[in-house]
């Protein structure tokens, strides 16, 4: 849905909220929206941000603000259709609300904020254990809890194995879900999130590597003239942000330490730049000696990932000059940016803007060297 060209048609926002499930609202409600931001960022919650206008006489006012329709825990869920093609922007839980009272005629407003689905996973603490079940398991565990939410779980393997070993060690959850499962996550270099959609109370959980293969989304145009797609694109090379991390494994039985080999990143974080960029900082891991010689060597390949992007971008883009909606967590190419800059990007986070005629996407991109892999750029 997001690869569907939205030319220069009209916007059109629709708004679910109930209970549990969300259902269409009033067209009052719809209506008296100002303004709708939503941010969405890898390896983070996502949340967002409406404005309405708070007639005096209307209806939120009167009638579904005192009978608690905005209430902190209601679902939400926003759909954007432009020009006959629908997408699903955020499904949600409303999390706090705001009056902004004026004496001039117009000007009063309800704010409400929320955060996604993953919020459900924070709201209980839990003391479990997991025999015998690796951290894919456990984690479709969890996420088997919310299916009634329309949460589908999404869960990759780990790349390298960790056989359980009930005799040795059984694995303990004190926190909330999303704690435990954010934590196993990053011990394997995986990321945690909630993908809203392909349809209106719908959404799936991805626990597993960054998309970093497959189709690229419609490149952003830079410094191109007519052809620029962009407003604005600013690029970042910080040497400093990669790590080679060090970790030591203690053998059980001998006693011996011995320092685990570097591994390859490649797995985890496929290539998108040309020319890598060296690690300027090195880093023993804590704790790893006493742990399983398979859990020391998930944590370093995922801590050698995590670090990997060097490169990062940040810009702006208007949706009907652009064509399309920009997606976040995916891969998209560069154009224009010269040579060391161009070619393909993670889309770190994008944040929607919109107003009434307007739709706005801030984004950020990142990966981890310099120059494109190849000479062709998804147009």
């Amino acid at each position: 849905m997001f690869d569907v060209p939205v030319g220069q048609g009209p916007v059109h926002i629709t708004l679910l909220m109930g209970p549990r499930t969300a259902r269409p609202v009033p067209a009052e409600v719809t209506e008296a929206l100002l303004s709708a931001q939503i941010t969405a960022t890898a390896g983070e919650r996502s949340g967002f941000q409406l404005a309405f206008d708070l007639t005096k006489n209307g209806i939120i006012g009167r009638r579904l603000l005192p009978e608690g329709f905005f209430d902190p825990k209601t679902r939400l869920v926003v759909t954007v259709n432009v020009r006959g093609t629908t997408a699903v922007l955020f499904d949600g839980l409303v999390v706090r609300q705001e009056v902004g009272a004026s004496n001039q005629p117009g000007h009063s407003t309800l704010t409400v904020t929320g955060e996604d689905l993953s919020l459900l996973l924070d709201l209980e603490e839990r003391t479990t254990s997991y025999p015998n079940l690796s951290p894919s398991e456990r984690v479709l565990a969890i996420l088997r809890r919310y299916a009634d939410y329309g949460i589908r779980p999404d869960v990759y393997r780990e790349k390298i194995a960790q056989p359980p070993h009930q005799n040795l060690r059984v694995h303990y959850q004190t926190g909330t879900d999303l704690q435990y499962v954010t934590e196993l996550a990053r011990a394997n270099g995986y990321t945690f999130y909630l993908e809203p959609g392909p349809t209106a109370g719908r959404s799936s959980a991805r626990w597993g590597p960054e998309v970093r293969l497959g189709v690229r989304q419609h490149a952003l145009n830079v410094n191109m003239d007519a052809h620029s797609t962009v407003d604005q694109l600013t690029f970042a090379y910080d040497g400093t942000a990669r790590e080679e991390p060090q970790a030591r494994w203690q053998d059980p039985g001998t006693r011996r330490s011995t320092l685990l080999p570097q591994p390859a990143i490649s797995p985890l974080r496929p290539a998108l730049g040309a020319r890598p960029t060296p690690a300027l900082k090195r880093r023993t891991l804590p704790g790893t000696a006493k742990h399983q010689r398979e859990q020391a060597e998930a944590e370093l390949l995922a801590r050698a990932a995590v670090s990997a992007d060097v490169v990062s971008g940040s810009g702006s883009l208007d949706v009907n000059r652009h064509g399309y909606i920009l997606q976040p967590r995916q891969l998209v190419g560069v154009r224009g940016a010269g040579r060391a800059y161009d070619g393909d990007y993670y889309v770190k986070s994008v944040t929607h803007n919109l107003r009434p005629g307007s739709y706005q996407q801030n984004f950020t991109l990142s990966r981890e060297g310099l120059e494109a892999r190849s000479d062709y750029v998804r147009p």
